[in-house]
């Protein structure tokens, strides 16, 4: 049975927990707060729900400085409560071997993220994986390999011991899915064919502006002429997507008729195979296999070179 004074205690300790809070999401819109830093327990914060976390955090995630408000966070113990798959970044680096200091390179993608909720959660989290991963080569290069696989589900274990994002499934698919593929966009070098852009903005769907947005986010090098180019190749990438859909738009891959001339070709009838055996020509074609915008024969042949693959 809980005494009255449990009760004041309970309250006590939760508005301990909300005023960390609420200081970390002032410093994060305003820069600066008036609020002395009160150091927040686990307790504290353990009769907060969810939907009482989850907006401040949001505040801090969207201010102008939000880089301030995770250095609150942190120094009031709030970070190490809550996520402690993010504390785990601080100090992380910037030492003995010699890679960024990545809780610093965290803040500052943060920083730079457009102000979209999706985005500057994907920034907090994208690098949460390399604390788990880090390795050295004899030569003595570090490396994160699988970095990004690790985070996502790391990130998917984090939402099953907080439930941050349980009201918002949405959010919390698409903040698990840019920490996933937070690298492809960065992988693009200028060498890529058609095909294989069509293939990545295909891959990534409904997300691929937040990727680009992520990505751009992410180059946080200080040297300027490199974060140029990395920059431009991410622009180019982008370019070259809107310019292709555009060409797809006004073209479809397969020519007029291809559909009748497989018909005689192979004998068959207006049926689900001849749909199956176009949507396997279009993903050829996706895949760099066969060349867009052909004359039919070019595919018939190409259904009769693999007749025994598509079942012909």
């Amino acid at each position: 049975m809980f005494m009255p004074e449990q009760v004041d205690n309970e309250r006590s300790d939760a508005d301990r927990g909300m005023t960390a809070l609420e200081r970390a999401a002032e410093c994060s819109e305003r820069g600066v707060t008036d609020r002395p830093l009160v150091l927040a327990q686990a307790g504290d914060l353990a009769s907060l729900s969810s939907g009482d976390i989850r907006p401040l955090l949001d505040r801090v995630m969207m201010g102008a400085y939000p880089d301030l408000g995770l250095d609150s966070l942190l120094a009031t113990g709030v970070l190490d409560v809550l996520l402690p798959e993010v504390q785990a970044m601080v100090g992380f680096g910037d030492g003995e071997w010699r890679h960024k200091d990545v809780w610093k390179h965290t803040k500052q993608v943060v920083s730079q993220a457009t102000a979209q909720l999706e985005v500057r959660w994907a920034a907090l989290f994208h690098d949460i994986g390399k604390v788990r991963t880090r390795s050295i080569s004899p030569s003595g290069e570090v490396h994160f390999f699988g970095h990004a696989e690790v985070g996502a589900r790391m990130f998917d274990k984090m939402e099953r011991r907080r439930s941050l994002f349980r009201a918002d499934e949405a959010l919390s698919s698409e903040i698990r899915f840019l920490v996933l593929h937070h690298l492809r966009a960065s992988q693009y070098d200028g060498s890529w064919t058609d095909s294989a852009v069509r293939r990545f903005a295909r891959d990534m769907g409904p997300h691929l502006e937040d990727l680009m947005c992520l990505s751009r986010a992410d180059i946080t090098t200080k040297r300027p002429e490199k974060k140029r180019r990395g920059i431009a190749m991410i622009d180019e990438l982008a370019g070259r997507i809107t310019a292709l859909a555009a060409e797809d738009a006004k073209q479809p891959p397969l020519p007029t008729g291809v559909g009748t001339a497989i018909m005689e070709a192979f004998g068959l009838a207006p049926s689900r195979k001849l749909g199956d055996l176009k949507r396997a020509l279009e993903a050829a074609v996706d895949a760099g296999e066969v060349a867009p915008h052909q004359e039919s024969a070019y595919y018939v042949q190409y259904l009769a070179e693999n007749a025994e693959r598509f079942g012909l």
